[in-house]
């Protein structure tokens, strides 16, 4: 039997909540609530969901801790569901760890399609080949999704994973912002550039990598990943 895709939805206002956890009831999800940012972090260690739907202003933790605390905790798909609209509040919840951001008001059909979307990340690795790439004492296993440096493990998110997958499969060729975010995110984030920004940024800090190390920035168009790099076959 199929377990269910679990979603934990953290979210105050009780209309938001019934219309969220009605359609994702309806359509198979398997949902828990919490309303109150201190309490969520405690749902998630107990049920492990696949998935948290993450409004910002919240009693208790608000949600830009909520989604640090989450990341730093499990690579659970954490998708920012707030009527805040500003590009500084998306950005600073992308660098905190959130793979996606919806801004309220949204259709049903969108936030499904997000989710969706957020789910292909973390499980595409199934179908990855099973060559191990090497640089800089960075090494990057496709068919085991695992990243070490220097023989220890760097602990990164499935979205994390997949931009890096990608740059690496990928080397020499230049990667523009929209064939990153249609290849990592997919169809419907083309314009979304900064959510290639944060990523980017993130994955040269995990990776210890200065700015114009192996992912480098071609202005205006996007990135580009050049060795020098050693393939492994299994």
């Amino acid at each position: 039997m199929m377990v269910p895709t679990s979603v934990l939805i953290i979210e105050d206002d009780p209309n938001i909540v019934d219309l969220l956890r009605s359609n994702l009831v309806v359509r198979g999800f398997h949902v828990v609530v919490s309303s109150d940012g201190s309490d969520a972090i405690d749902l998630a260690e107990l049920h492990r969901p696949d998935i948290a739907l993450v409004d910002l202003t919240l009693p208790g933790e608000d949600g830009f801790e909520l989604c640090r605390h989450l990341r730093e905790r499990s690579g659970i798909g954490i998708i920012v569901v707030s009527a805040r609209g500003r590009e500084d509040d998306k950005v600073r919840a992308l660098n905190l760890g959130a793979d996606d951001y919806l801004t309220k008001p949204f259709g049903m059909e969108e936030l499904l399609a997000r989710i969706h979307a957020t789910l292909r990340r973390s499980r595409s690795a199934a179908t990855d080949s099973g060559d191990s790439i090497e640089f800089d004492g960075v090494v990057v296993d496709l068919s085991a999704s695992l990243v070490t440096r220097e023989g220890k493990q760097v602990r990164l998110t499935p979205t994390e994973f997949a931009l890096l997958r990608h740059f690496v499969t990928n080397p020499n060729r230049l990667l523009s912002h929209a064939e990153l975010l249609r290849r990592v995110w997919g169809p419907g984030y083309a314009t979304e550039t900064e959510y290639t920004r944060v990523y980017v940024r993130r994955l040269r800090s995990k990776l210890g990598l200065a700015n114009e190390e192996y992912i480098v920035t071609e202005p205006r168009q996007g990135y580009r990943f050049v060795g020098p790099f050693t393939v492994c076959s299994r």
